[in-house]
């Protein structure tokens, strides 16, 4: 025993340090670390950079609302970029409207004092008269089929542009047949107005089309014209564009946010996603990730997971030599994730495994009485299954966000402009109920796990019973003394069904019949397949093979009775 201790407490140690070697890895199921997205921020420009960039460029306008995108995000600096955007408006003050769009600036020759969204200059009658006479007589295709949508009667959300209140259609038109011309879009959603353009002109349905314009116009409120043409000009298609938009309605003051994110990831498809999936938390963490700069955003929007920050962590990485291993982990979890994963997972199970083992050194030696039923190696299947459900309990305790809800909505309206004759219902999608949230799934998930577990330890027992070195009769013994242990599936279903009831009854989580009796339930499938199809069996070969050992058993002789 005296040689045993400096083992144990060198797998203690051991063990101790493998888990704070997996705490230190960056890299979870359900949340992408901190420093990971700073990891990624070294590749691509930063918020301020890109805005220096813009204004030099004249696009004073989108560089004035990341500025305001840097305010929100708390980004340092941000009031050296609004001052050099503020000096260069005093220069050309129209910069601030049209950006570096000269023909319009020329067309329009509109006043400073004029200058704002975009939608509510377009809808004045000189201003959209002047945009569709422009328009008449542009090269660009798409745009001429995009004006014959005028002659159209059978239209769904505008009023038709012949009736007397089709000044918001041709304003719609305008907008987006400026931008068409200007070369501000995508060829995906020039493609996409061009095909939805023909088909409506050619006698189909209209909506698509609209749905689009009323996209274009919605934005337009909300942004000038340099700014609109700046956010739209990576917009792939027209799903996009829908996503943005409805992201946009509800931005607020974040809408600057909402901008930045776009303009310097690149990535409007990820980022409007991103925002869908997390409505409560999203534009938050956008925000907070603007700090990391154009590879940190597009890193947040692409893994489509919550952003987090451990400021407990960070502590500790600031001390040598953990310092130098966590950003190495950190690096490790950018470039390859499902690496790090595994190696944090496999740092939390040979922790496990190795204490599992400093506990079996630590044990008395057993008696000469117990020596028989001593099985070589047997320990190692316990410690291996000690160690899948110290990952279990480990990975419950600390990973981020593990049981969070879904925040994606629930319904979404659609704004319909009101029209001449019959009106046309508001379309609201239905809303859909779910009960598998995701605690209810954590819960059935570990319910399933611990009883697997159990099963498995059940099978290792009674396969240590069949090894060892004693008669059949005795082994059934050893099997009847190991009842409760081959019954715990029932009891651990027992206490997980009354512990989820008195949780659920106490308001800690949304009440759920289906995971409180889940627990049960598998105790009860595995004690049953466990007792029929494992232990019976063994119970009979054993009771065959103490019957047979009784029948050819040699006949020992009674002892010779002495003489009195």
């Amino acid at each position: 025993m005296r040689n045993r201790w400096p083992w144990v407490c060198l797998f203690v140690v051991l063990g101790l340090v493998m888990l704070v070697g997996g705490l230190l890895v960056p890299m979870h199921l359900r949340a992408v670390d901190a420093s990971v997205i700073a990891k990624a921020g070294r590749n691509g420009p930063a918020l301020l950079e890109q805005g220096q960039a813009l204004a030099a460029l004249g696009r004073l306008g989108a560089a004035q609302l990341l500025a305001q995108g840097a305010q929100r995000a708390g980004v340092a600096g941000w009031d050296r970029l609004a001052e050099s955007v503020t000096n260069q408006a005093l220069q050309h003050p129209a910069a601030l409207m049209w950006g570096d769009d000269a023909r319009l600036e020329k067309l329009f020759n509109a006043p400073a004092t004029e200058a704002g969204p975009a939608t509510d200059f377009l809808v004045r009658p000189e201003n959209r008269e002047a945009a569709l006479a422009y328009l008449q007589s542009s090269p660009v295709p798409v745009v001429q089929e995009l004006l014959r949508c005028r002659a159209l009667n059978g239209t769904v959300l505008f009023p038709p542009s012949s009736s007397a209140s089709g000044q918001a259609f041709d304003t719609a038109v305008s907008e987006c047949g400026l931008l068409l011309d200007g070369g501000h879009l995508s060829a995906g959603l020039s493609g996409a107005i061009s095909s939805l353009a023909a088909t409506a002109n050619g006698g189909g349905n209209s909506e698509p089309l609209e749905l689009v314009l009323m996209d274009f116009m919605s934005l337009g409120e909300r942004l000038d014209w340099d700014q609109l043409s700046a956010f739209v000009a990576q917009v792939p298609d027209a799903a996009t564009l829908r996503a943005l938009t409805i992201q946009a309605r509800g931005a607020g003051a974040q809408l600057p946010v909402l901008f930045a994110a776009v303009q310097l990831s690149g990535k409007p498809a990820a980022v409007g996603q991103y925002l869908a999936d997390f409505k409560q938390t999203g534009m938050a963490d956008l925000a907070a990730s603007l700090h990391f700069g154009a590879g940190g955003v597009g890193e947040l929007a692409e893994r489509d997971q919550r952003l987090y920050h451990s400021s407990l962590e960070h502590r500790v990485a600031a001390l040598n030599p953990f310092g130098g291993f966590f950003y190495f982990a950190a690096g490790l979890s950018f470039t390859k994730p499902w690496l790090a994963l595994a190696a944090k997972w496999f740092s939390y199970m040979a922790c496990g495994f190795l204490l599992a083992v400093s506990a079996h050194l630590a044990r008395p030696a057993v008696s000469e009485l117990e020596r028989p039923l001593q099985v070589r190696g047997f320990h190692f299947f316990r410690e291996f299954l000690f160690s899948l459900g110290f990952l279990l309990v480990v990975l419950l305790l600390s990973e981020p966000f593990l049981a969070q809800e879904s925040q994606k909505g629930s319904f979404s309206l659609r704004p319909h402009l009101p029209m001449s004759g019959a009106a046309v219902s508001a379309g609201i999608a239905g809303i859909k109920q779910t009960v598998m949230n995701p605690t209810i799934l954590l819960t059935l998930l570990l319910f399933f796990v611990l009883q697997s577990l159990l099963y498995l330890a059940c099978l290792v027992k009674l396969a240590e019973i069949r090894r060892q070195a004693m008669p059949p009769r005795m082994k059934l013994k050893l099997l009847e003394n190991e009842d409760h242990l081959f019954d715990a599936g029932l009891y651990l279903g027992f206490v997980g069904t009354i512990v989820s009831l008195i949780v659920a009854s106490l308001g800690m989580v949304k009440f759920s019949l289906m995971a409180a009796y889940s627990s049960t339930s598998f105790g009860i499938i595995y004690v049953c397949v466990f007792k029929i199809f494992h232990l019976r069996p063994a119970r009979r070969k054993l009771l065959l093979e103490a019957e047979l050992a009784d029948v050819y058993a040699p006949t020992v002789a009674p002892a010779a009775t002495l003489p009195s």
